[in-house]
Parts: C-alpha cells; structure tokens; sequence
C-alpha cells in the first residue's frame, strides 16, 4: 500500500502543485496503520495487485499518516461528531474507473452503521473533484505547513450520510 500512496502522491498532485508542493506533501500524507488496527481501511484489488485503498476513522485526526505531527486518537461520539474519511488513494494507473467512488462508498456506509450520520475529511486538490461528485461540501480551505515551511494546501469537507 505505501507503494502505491508514494505513487498516488508524486503523480496525481502534480497538475495542482508545484514540485515542491508535492514533495512536502509526503510528509503529511501517507499509510495511517491505526485504521487497519481499528478495522476500518479498505482495499481494491485487481488482479491481485492493490489499485486504491482508503478508510474511515472514529477518531479526531482529520489527515496524515503515521509520521504526520499533531495525531489525536481520542475517539468521536457518533451523536455528536463527524466520522473521519481517510487516506484515499487510488493508483494513478487506475484513475477515472470508480476505484475511489466505491471506497469512499464502503467507509460512508460503515461509519453510518456505527451511528454517524455525518462525515468530514481533508481532500487534497486532486481529491476535491471526486469529494464534490459524491456529495461533498467544502467546510473550508486550509494549509498544512511542514517542517520545511512548506504549505501544503487542503480543504475540509463535510457531508451528512
């Protein structure tokens, strides 16, 4: 999976970030093993090969990975707080098929099992189109700044399941 992150990061954010952009942004992005722990990450498969993955959280981080600063684990009251939709990536090789339409489909549809009725997330650039397709709507834009002062452009996104 890391394989394919790395791959997703260097190549589907370069049409929307400059070099540096999308360098740093490997220090804000990547695999985030408490979702696996958690039971909550999903992969698609194609011929035995991994082409997209993603997950949904019940706790307070709202991105990164496992290297990213500033994780919080506590977890979320379905009653009251979103869900997290988390580190999607899909293949670039396999970009435009429906990959990430049906993971995020798969954690939208376990978080309201779990009881929340609603879910937020921080898309990239590359990722807001899809977001908006599936019912998205930016809560608002901001950066991440990384340990070489670089800002990594975001934007918070909600929707109501």
């Amino acid at each position: 999976m890391r394989e394919l992150m790395n791959r997703a990061i260097a190549e589907l954010l370069k049409p929307y970030l400059p070099p540096d952009g999308v360098t740093a942004s490997f220090e804000i992005m990547g695999l985030d093993s408490q979702l696996i722990a958690d039971g909550t990450y999903f992969a698609v498969t194609e011929d035995d090969e991994i082409v997209g993955c993603g997950g949904w959280s019940r706790r307070a981080t709202l991105f990164g990975g496992d290297h990213t600063a500033g994780r919080n684990a506590a977890l979320l009251d379905p009653k009251t707080e979103p869900a997290r939709v988390r580190a999607m990536y899909t293949d670039p090789a396999h970009v435009r098929r429906g990959i990430g339409r049906m993971v995020l489909d798969a954690c939208e549809k376990a978080a309201r099992t779990e009881g929340f009725s609603s879910v937020e997330l921080a898309a990239t650039l590359a990722g807001e189109p899809l977001y908006i397709a599936c019912g998205y709507r930016p809560i608002e834009p901001f950066t991440s700044r990384t340990s070489a002062g670089v800002d990594v452009p975001l934007i918070r996104m909600g929707k109501r399941l």
